[in-house]
């Protein structure tokens, strides 16, 4: 083999490597990760829209009692006012003839339904999953108001005011359609997860 032969070798391979160099670097194991790894959606991002819904914030709403039992006349009206310091205040007046003189539990239950006596508003409103319990104490449902006295004439007042409620925002909190409940005893605060407050002799739907 001559000088010249070995040039024009050496000078073909030296045109050669900077192609497969390229070519290697395009098939390099470092390049062929998924796409989904260079663009992955941090988890706090992740999540629908339904998973923090709420519904409009409304400064008034009223739930309008009615009895559920033909021989029970219940009457009455349940205002609800939010302020600017995220309270709501509940101002309640019910009128019950035949429990003249006694005590009644009023309660805010899960769903705006009083069909079937009241039945059909299901279980008391407990969106913290607590026991059921005295207003105030250690642990209570959101929806346990308590009991309300009654006059000689069977009319009673209630006023109660709380964060623990709003008129709209997430479900947490928000009270509207939700059904309030007059039961036709009082409630012991003790019973789970009832309060052992009887039948379901009023009720109003929150609006």
């Amino acid at each position: 083999m001559n000088f010249y032969s070995i040039s024009r070798r050496s000078l073909y391979l030296a045109a050669l490597l900077p192609v497969l160099a390229l070519v290697f670097s395009c098939n390099s194991p470092a390049d062929n990760k998924p796409a989904s790894d260079s663009a992955q959606v941090p988890e706090s991002h992740s999540h629908s829209m339904n998973d923090t819904a709420s519904v409009p914030l409304v400064k008034h709403a009223e739930a309008v009692l009615a009895g559920t039992y033909a021989d029970t006349t219940v009457s009455g009206t349940a205002k609800f006012d939010a302020d600017e310091n995220g309270k709501v205040k509940l101002e309640l007046e019910i009128t019950i003839p035949a429990k003249a003189g006694k005590s009644v539990a009023v309660h805010i239950h899960e769903h705006g339904d009083c069909g079937d006596n009241g039945k059909m508003s299901h279980g008391h409103w407990n969106p913290t999953n607590q026991q059921h319990g005295k207003w105030g104490s250690a642990g209570f449902h959101s929806g346990d108001i308590g009991n309300v006295q009654l006059d000689a004439q069977g009319k009673g007042t209630l006023t109660l005011e709380t964060d623990l409620w709003t008129l709209g925002g997430n479900a947490e909190k928000n009270i509207l359609d939700k059904a309030l409940i007059v039961h036709g005893g009082v409630d012991d605060y003790t019973t789970q997860p009832t309060g052992n407050a009887g039948s379901r002799i009023g009720c109003g739907v929150i609006k």
